[in-house]
């Protein structure tokens, strides 16, 4: 059995660690505050920039150029997004295991873009060759950043590295949901846009047919490069928000079990002492009852 000692040594960690706990979830809840107003001011944008490529792609004819029609290599480009901190709870594995639960990303066919140090230390230990590595992007992301990210990935696409290109991210639906999501930028499916167009479009718009000036190849050299790098930046602004508020739940979490584990060692420590007193009380009843 513990002694008292031990007790009150094991109830001040415990509130010491209530007390970093607390204070996390503090910090998580103003930066969560700042992330979600971010994330849901841009997603409209980033929605409709979405909607409008595949509208194009779906109203185009049959296109020959890289981003439709793909490239012969068979390795895959994933840009994994998580974080460059812990305690968030299942926000960075849930990310992970899109990647290493599927059979189509494999260790010997995928190269990994990353961005968030937790997701490049994982996938590095688990075999994967992270081709590049931009975690210092998370800490506050910037269009540049996608930019950037897009630009060295596109360039690695065009030489024929790698010959299709996805993005792991987590989708801020609010502050209690986030949702790991995988998508595939490139090449991308003419079949996809299709099946994404809006049921409410009249049968002559949907067989209208887009037409081009310049010509097709360029005008989609132009506008897909954009398009990738508004779809990078829309993933880095709602992952940061999913990160703090996994983060927020993680730290209350932590405290509530902090502050239950005090109650409980209290309990024990206010036994173990009435037990000592009574004890005592024996032992000096005991004691004066010999004398008489």
């Amino acid at each position: 059995m513990a002694t008292m000692r031990d007790i009150k040594r094991r109830k001040e960690s415990v509130s010491s660690t209530g007390q970093i706990t607390r204070a996390m979830k503090l910090v998580a809840t103003v930066k969560l505050q700042k992330a979600k107003n971010r994330a849901e001011s841009s997603k409209p944008y980033f929605n409709q920039m979405y909607k409008t490529v595949n509208s194009i792609l779906s109203k185009s004819g049959d296109i020959d150029h890289p981003y439709m029609q793909g490239n012969d290599s068979k390795k895959k480009a994933v840009i994994v997004i998580t974080s460059n901190r812990g305690l968030a709870g299942g926000y960075n594995s849930n990310v992970i295991k899109l990647l290493t639960k599927d059979e189509r990303f494999g260790a010997d066919n995928t190269v990994i873009y990353a961005v968030g140090k937790k997701g490049a230390a994982i996938f590095n230990r688990l075999g994967y060759e992270i081709k590049n590595d931009y975690s210092e992007a998370i800490n506050a992301p910037l269009f540049a950043d996608a930019a950037e990210i897009g630009r060295d990935i596109l360039s690695g696409y065009e030489n024929g590295e790698f010959g299709e290109i996805y993005l792991a991210y987590t989708i801020f639906k609010n502050t209690v949901t986030h949702i790991p999501t995988l998508i595939q930028l490139l090449p991308m499916a003419k079949d996809e846009a299709e099946a994404s167009e809006s049921l409410e479009e009249s049968d002559t718009d949907k067989l209208t047919l887009m037409n081009y000036e310049p010509e097709a190849e360029e005008t989609l050299a132009m506008i897909v490069p954009k398009y990738i790098n508004s779809l990078i930046f829309g993933a880095l602004v709602e992952s940061v928000a999913s990160e703090n508020g996994a983060r927020m739940q993680a730290m209350d979490s932590a405290t509530n079990n902090a502050d239950d584990m005090i109650a409980d060692l209290t309990l024990k420590y206010n036994r173990a002492r009435q037990s000592a007193i009574t004890q005592e009380l024996t032992e000096i009843i005991a004691g004066s009852a010999a004398v008489e």
